[in-house]
């Protein structure tokens, strides 16, 4: 296992898990991919960091009242080097701050950003915390797709805000678009289809697997719901997307190859 010492600007770098019932989901996710948890108190709760042999591999936190209303989900942070100025550009370009930026203490700065069709992730500038420790591996986020309703002027947001460059890519459900920083592939975008009916836009993380016809399997047996099955994607991998039992959506992949980074 390889550690992540930095992440670049432009790049995702940190997923978190607000839920509903934080010892239930710590329980699931445990489970489902073996992973160890460091609780963190603080004066909203308690912050649990995941990890993958005592490397940092993501968050968890219980909603407080502030999040009555707010579905389960998973949240995306992207690493730049200064949130104020990013935060402030993404308003120009059409974006809604909705929170910050402010600091996380002596970790890094934040901001919570909606783009203009109301997919909502997160700015990081790292101080002691530059993210997750470990990425692209088993039990690790891989990938992060946006699922949008205008691929068109969405695209266009990433693109200035965090330089991206879009790659496009034909599949079975329609074009696919690949944002790329530089040469590595930074996530991916697509349209929500007339089937995807009521979807909101919105942020998917991917975590990889080993086995994912295997990682489904156990995580129904815990009471998760399959969204889309195991899936063959040619020269990619093999994917699932699952509703965790609170109700957060992500998806699972048994890669061929990681992402370049």
């Amino acid at each position: 296992m390889t550690e992540v010492q930095k992440h670049q600007p432009g790049m995702f770098c940190w997923v978190e898990l607000a839920a509903k019932d934080g010892p239930a989901a710590k329980k699931f996710y445990k489970s489902l991919f073996d992973w160890g948890v460091d609780d963190i108190p603080n004066d909203a709760g308690v912050y649990s960091m995941v990890q993958k042999k005592g490397k940092n591999a993501g968050g968890l936190y219980e909603q407080g009242p502030q999040g009555q209303g707010i579905p389960p989900h998973w949240n995306s942070y992207i690493c730049v080097d200064n949130a104020d100025e990013t935060a402030e550009k993404a308003k120009k370009l059409g974006g809604n701050v909705i929170l910050g930026p402010f600091d996380v203490m002596e970790h890094g700065r934040m901001a919570v950003i909606l783009d203009p069709a109301g997919a909502a992730f997160s700015l990081w500038q790292p101080k002691d915390h530059p993210g997750a420790a470990v990425v692209n591996e088993p039990s690790s986020f891989c990938w992060n797709e946006l699922y949008t309703t205008d691929v068109k002027k969405v695209g266009d947001f990433y693109a200035n805000l965090f330089g991206w460059s879009r790659e496009p890519m034909p599949t079975p459900m329609g074009e696919y678009t690949v944002f790329k920083k530089g040469d590595a592939q930074a996530a991916g975008m697509m349209q929500i289809t007339k089937e995807m009916t009521g979807m909101p836009p919105h942020w998917m993380v991917y975590f990889a697997v080993d086995d994912s016809d295997r990682t489904v399997e156990k995580a129904k047996g815990m009471g998760a719901l399959v969204m889309v099955p195991p899936t063959d994607i040619p020269n990619i991998g093999r994917f699932a997307i699952l509703n965790d039992p609170q109700g957060a959506d992500f998806a699972v992949i048994r890669l061929q190859m990681p992402p370049q980074s």
